[in-house]
């Protein structure tokens, strides 16, 4: 996939997560330091239920428009599962989770982008 479907398809992995009332959505652009992907969408959910909600939209929805899910982690427990469809993946937490882990500090090298950059939406 090419950075501009890469980019398209964040942007409905968005969507789908705004959709869903997931919270403090994030993207962070890691392309340019490293060969996992080019994005990772970092969003929160409430409780178990709407983590395994939002990541069933996202494949559904992602999947609908043509990108395959390579593998799906931690579905069943859903304190953070993991969705990667190679250039783009997908992470849904529950806040003490997303709290311990701080992917956004471990990743700070990447380029965190604002969510109206893909949506033109002015919601961050």
């Amino acid at each position: 996939m090419n950075r501009e479907e890469s980019k398209k398809m964040t942007n409905l992995a968005i969507k789908v997560l705004e959709d869903k009332k997931a919270e403090d959505i994030r993207v962070i652009d890691i392309g340019e330091v490293s060969i996992l992907a080019d994005y990772f969408i970092i969003a929160s959910g409430s409780n178990r239920s709407q983590i395994q909600a939002l990541a069933d939209n996202v494949e559904e929805q992602l999947g609908r428009a043509g990108l395959a899910l390579k593998q799906i982690e931690g579905y069943d427990n859903a304190n953070w599962v993991l969705l990667d469809f190679g250039d783009i993946i997908v992470h849904v937490f529950d806040k003490e989770n997303r709290l311990f882990y701080d992917l956004e500090r471990i990743w700070r090298d990447g380029k965190q982008v604002s969510l109206f950059e893909f949506t033109g939406n002015n919601k961050e």
